[in-house]
């Protein structure tokens, strides 16, 4: 019998490539960067570790499990990147760390009008740029609550922040928001707060979500966070709200498109804040460790014949509902 060949593309030490090889014993694991993997090796694996690129992974004849280190591998539910009967699973559980924090960051930056402050510096100017805000006290709205946006939540709501939890589906409110919606009250939510911050993934459904009426209905001089995905705010409707000043900040880890065209207006709006879709990734070494965590768990339940966690639905882009990838 032919032996499985397995590809972990991913960045690892010695100690951790034996732990994949003690999950898969019989089996024939190949490990490299992600940069030394060709396409034939990629067309060579039955499952892969890792993030290859969508046309080396097009047309595949052995592929029969990915697990992305995304938390959102949208691109790989388009029709006919994978093969038919192919499992997706994605690395949510992994980044709500790192994002999280990048994003309170992005936020504590423009609350306390710290990038101005740099500009300043810049310009050898010693001035004040006047009255700041404060976490405390204002109301956070988190639109998608997996790992990303529920790690931002907790910590939004240590800070003293009222948190609004948002939701596709399921009305059980978790301890580190003060109230739970589903996305249909989102309208009615976005004139009370504060900062709008987006976790979501890509779909048809979030597409433009925050167009020139959404982004009209947030109350003056709020902010907006975005580290789900870029197309889901319109990119001319942001710039006409940041700059009319009815909305007075926006941290953007991720833009549509991306990266920005060098003549976008954005880059020189002084309340946007923007990071070239850096705050995941393996920039944080834990993310990696928690992903790589995540890798062995799954290759041992694959060996076993167990459900996979954080097996990705293609008819809705999300994570299925069961068998999540949960940390404590």
């Amino acid at each position: 019998m032919e032996k499985e060949k397995i590809l972990v593309m991913l960045p690892t030490t010695e100690e951790e490539r034996q732990a994949f090889y003690r999950a898969a014993p019989d089996a024939d694991v190949y490990c490299c960067l992600p940069e030394e993997a060709t396409r034939d090796r990629i067309q060579w694996a039955n499952v892969i570790f890792g993030s290859p690129a969508i046309d080396d992974v097009r047309g595949s004849q052995n592929l029969r499990w990915l697990q992305s280190n995304a938390a959102g591998p949208d691109g790989y539910l388009k029709p006919g990147v994978l093969p038919e009967g192919c499992q997706l699973t994605n690395a949510s559980g992994s980044y709500g760390l790192a994002i999280s924090e990048h994003m309170l960051g992005m936020l504590l930056m423009l609350l306390k009008k710290l990038h101005t402050y740099r500009d300043s510096q810049h310009r050898h100017e010693w001035k004040s740029q006047g009255s700041v805000k404060s976490i405390w006290g204002s109301t956070v709205l988190v639109l998608g609550m997996g790992d990303i946006g529920g790690e931002f939540a907790r910590r939004c709501q240590a800070l003293g922040a009222h948190v609004i939890g948002v939701r596709r589906q399921d009305t059980k409110k978790p301890d580190y928001v003060d109230e739970l919606h589903l996305i249909g009250d989102l309208d009615t939510l976005l004139p009370r707060a504060d900062v709008v911050a987006i976790a979501m993934p890509g779909t048809p459904e979030t597409k433009g979500m925050f167009d020139d009426e959404r982004l009209s209905r947030m109350k003056e001089g709020s902010i907006i966070l975005n580290v789900g995905r870029g197309s889901i705010i319109d990119t001319a409707a942001l710039t006409r709200a940041l700059q009319s000043g009815h909305l007075s900040g926006a941290g953007l880890d991720v833009t549509d498109p991306e990266p920005l065209p060098d003549d976008c207006p954005l880059w020189d709006i002084p309340s946007a804040l923007i990071t070239p879709h850096v705050s995941g990734f393996f920039h944080l070494r834990e993310t990696l460790t928690r992903i790589l965590q995540l890798c062995v768990e799954n290759l041992t339940r694959w060996e076993n014949g167990q459900p996979l966690l954080n097996r990705m639905d293609p008819q809705t882009g999300y994570r299925s509902t069961e068998n999540r990838n949960v940390r404590p």
